[in-house]
């Protein structure tokens, strides 16, 4: 009797051990991939974990497994009208290549998405920013930049304006993405958009 007690009592950890396990595995895996493209329903490319280092912090250093980094270079405002620039570094060992526009996520505070609708080039937020991609190749310790643009922007009282406390960037469809500090809410009001010129060389 003393036997088969220990055993239902062995038999019960375990259970208890096994059902811990699976509840964690679980919470990690509807977890981990949160997340939304906001031009359409596939999930954004996984965030790539290492912080975004300051302007100050050499950007060769401690390279993504990606071979780029991609950082913000601070905000500006004016008139409503929202500009941050963006970069890309190729800090890996071989030239890197880009065609096309940077691939944006803006998250709220609860790092959940919000559904934006992208405009490459930003026609229908200013002008300026609409030059088409070029090819461009990044030797090592080079740098490409673009520039995100959005208007805060409040048309009907009746709609709740939208402002993004995350910003994650990615740079071409497919690609692991990178956070980048916004320098800021990214307060769309209810224009429901977001704008981003094409990457380019960057000049000294």
């Amino acid at each position: 009797m003393i036997q088969t007690a220990a055993r239902r009592r062995a038999s019960a950890a375990v259970a208890a051990v096994a059902a811990v396990l699976l509840l964690a595995a679980c919470t990690i895996d509807e977890h981990r991939y949160q997340g939304g493209d906001p031009t359409g329903p596939p999930p954004p490319p996984r965030v790539t974990a290492t912080a975004t280092p300051s302007a100050s912090v050499d950007p060769l250093a401690n390279c993504p497994a990606s071979g780029v980094r991609i950082r913000s270079t601070g905000g500006d405002a004016a008139m409503g009208l929202r500009a941050l620039g963006v970069e890309l570094i190729n800090c890996g060992q071989r030239p890197y290549q880009l065609n096309g526009y940077p691939v944006l996520w803006v998250l709220n505070e609860q790092r959940k998405p919000i559904i934006l609708r992208v405009v490459n080039g930003a026609e229908e937020i200013t002008s300026g920013f609409d030059q088409p991609p070029k090819p461009v190749t990044l030797q090592r310790g080079e740098r490409a930049v673009a520039t995100v643009l959005w208007r805060n922007l409040v048309t009907d009282s009746e709609v709740v304006a939208t402002a993004g406390a995350y910003l994650t960037v990615a740079p071409a469809a497919g690609q692991p993405a990178q956070e980048v500090d916004p320098d800021g809410p990214i307060d769309v009001g209810n224009t429901g958009q977001i704008g981003v010129s094409a990457w380019k060389a960057a000049t000294t």
